[in-house]
């Protein structure tokens, strides 16, 4: 049996808890069940790659039962430790604020290759997309942006590089040369030339940025919509830090105004509105971090912003149950906006 279904059993995890976790938490004196909710269950024969939510329910002296959210994030092939320092990082460089909110690291199994943190509990920045409640994603967006702007500006150095491999665009997981020759493969050779010449460009422009002596900064890796979380009112949660990294804070900014603009067309066709958010969004970052648009850091965006457009492309096309015109519309997409 794969040796990660045991956290798949409530009694098993319920001990795990006790050891590990109710340590944390001297209020409580036990820890009475867990409920187990699944979001990712890519189980096979000896590997995974799950997140695991554990409804887990501690018990006070007085007998009263308190239910804390806690999750597991693990995989086979990669470990999860980076996750668990660099919450760790982020909480002792006071990032959480009265206005954001990240989640708490509890301990890394080696042998389970899992991060387990308490989360946090809200809706996200793609609920509200969905839902058009546009009042509300409007002061989300604003909210984002003074996060990530925050972030960008935290003390930072090689030691805080906690997922080296996803410091640059060729070496991001699974890596260029493993889905150009996936796409191929699966298409026969349909779109490869097109991302071999769209990867070779953005892996030129990033080094030649790299070359001109740009400032890297801690950043999140992966920002979108479903990453920002409504905690409480006037609060914002960051959630998922599997990528953080060493990186350029342009991408953080470029990876964010793509997805902002993809999700908003997606569920509900407002051009106009995704342009507004994607400026208001951009000019409240720039005041937050107190920076200058200049042309420099404009094309730095626009190369990340492309980047994210051409991962989303590949993640369609690869994807169990694929969608080729999603991923041709991006493609076209970026193909239009780099003039090939």
């Amino acid at each position: 049996m794969n040796k990660i279904r045991k956290l798949l059993e409530p009694d098993f995890v319920v001990e795990l808890f006790r050891k590990e976790v109710l340590p944390h938490y001297p209020m409580f004196k036990d820890i009475s069940r867990v409920e187990i909710k699944t979001y990712k269950d890519l189980i096979w024969e000896t590997t995974y790659h799950v997140v695991f939510r554990f409804n887990t329910y501690f018990i006070k002296a007085t007998g009263e039962e308190i239910k804390v959210p806690i999750f597991c994030s693990a995989h086979s092939e990669e470990s999860r430790e980076n996750i668990y320092l660099a919450l760790k990082y982020l909480r002792a460089a006071k990032f959480s604020t009265a206005s954001i909110d990240i989640p708490h690291p509890l301990f890394y199994s080696e042998y389970f290759r899992a991060t387990f943190y308490r989360g946090l509990r809200g809706e996200n920045l793609l609920y509200y997309v969905k839902k058009k409640k546009f009042a509300m994603v409007t002061t989300i967006v604003v909210a984002a942006a003074k996060v990530f702007a925050r972030l960008h500006t935290l003390p930072a150095n090689s030691e805080a590089n906690f997922n080296p491999l996803n410091s640059n665009i060729v070496t991001v997981i699974p890596g260029v040369d493993r889905i150009l020759r996936e796409v191929e493969a699966r298409y026969h050779g349909k779109y490869h030339p097109d991302l071999q010449r769209i990867y070779y460009y953005f892996i030129v422009q990033e080094e030649s940025f790299r070359q001109s002596g740009i400032t890297l900064t801690l950043i999140h890796g992966d920002a979108h919509p479903e990453n920002i979380i409504v905690t409480a009112p006037k609060r914002v949660g960051l959630i998922d830090f599997t990528d953080v990294c060493l990186s350029d804070p342009a991408r953080d900014v470029g990876g964010f105004l793509q997805q902002l603009e993809y999700q908003i067309l997606s569920k509900s066709k407002g051009e106009l509105q995704a342009d507004n958010l994607k400026k208001l969004f951009l000019d409240t970052y720039l005041a937050a971090s107190g920076q200058e648009l200049t042309s420099e850091f404009q094309a730095r965006i626009d190369l990340y912003y492309n980047w994210t457009a051409i991962r989303s492309a590949t993640y369609w096309l690869l994807k169990f149950g694929h969608n080729e015109e999603r991923a041709e519309y991006l493609l076209n997409l970026v193909k239009q906006n780099l003039k090939m």
